[in-house]
């Protein structure tokens, strides 16, 4: 199986202290039968379906990982508990804290998933309308750390879910004073481009630096927005992620709420 680090799915000891804090607490069992897998294991095989893509009903039992159902159902139960944005929350807290937080500018974006099965947030792929699709919207800071990443059908505009990806991203903390939620100024390509939107902005005091349609191309902002673009490749490059498997949709963004994780982890460790 090769070292550490070409094995990604073993969780760290560092990582764990943070993450087994913020697991709910099993329930008694109802019943006599085999005994609990370990959190701890269940995690990594989550995380193995992740970075490797495979199909849950082949997850190799010899790893020691838990059933197919039980990593889908702890998955599921603590999507559902708010675990990912609970250690999502926590690491940025730790980048804030050591000032390694790029507040002065914000980068959105999106990028399509092919939904191999309809279901909830996929729609006509804009490519080719046959077959359903999928959108993952970001938006990162100045440096492209993830601050918070959403779902949609394929067939949504970019400019529709600009507000709501805003007010997903939670107050970050780490220094004193008031929490640190909005960027100075946010910087998107002309799929954002309206209007009303920049209108919003300016109301929520966020200067909108937004590429006009119409426009020749140019325009400076791709030496700034590489960094959304960069952040959504590190996304992709977990094989779970490049094509939509998941009937159901919140199964899916759980997926991708925990992808931002190992992410902004990484971070972390290289900055604080």
């Amino acid at each position: 199986m090769g070292n550490r680090q070409s094995r990604p799915w073993i969780v760290s000891d560092e990582l764990w202290s943070l993450v087994e804090p913020l697991l709910p607490k099993p329930g008694p069992k109802k019943v006599e039968g085999r005994p609990r897998v370990p959190d701890r294991q269940v995690l990594c095989g989550i995380l193995f379906v992740l970075h490797t893509g495979i199909q849950r009903e082949y997850l190799p039992q010899e790893l020691g990982f838990g059933s197919r159902m039980t990593c889908w159902r702890r998955l599921a139960a603590w999507n559902e508990a708010g675990v990912w944005d609970q250690l999502h929350q926590l690491l940025l807290n730790e980048l804030r804290s050591n000032n390694q937080l790029d507040w002065e500018q914000a980068v959105i974006d999106s990028s399509h998933a092919r939904a191999a099965r309809k279901g909830a947030e996929s729609g006509p792929s804009p490519v080719d309308r046959a077959w359903p699709d999928s959108k993952h919207h970001l938006i990162v800071d100045g440096q492209g750390i993830p601050l918070a990443v959403s779902l949609t059908g394929g067939n949504r505009n970019d400019v529709t879910h600009l507000l709501r990806l805003l007010d997903k991203s939670s107050p970050v903390a780490g220094l004193v004073g008031r929490l640190r939620r909005r960027p100075d100024a946010l910087l998107a390509d002309r799929g954002y481009d309206h209007d009303i939107s920049r209108r919003l902005l300016w109301q929520r005091g966020i200067r909108p630096v937004i590429a006009r349609r119409g426009e020749p191309h140019g325009t400076g902002l791709g030496i700034f927005r590489y960094v959304v673009e960069r952040t959504i490749a590190w996304l992709h490059g977990f094989r779970r992620l490049r094509i939509r498997w998941e009937r159901r949709d919140d199964i899916h963004e759980a997926f991708l709420d925990l992808a931002t994780c190992p992410i902004t982890h990484r971070h972390v460790q290289r900055l604080c």
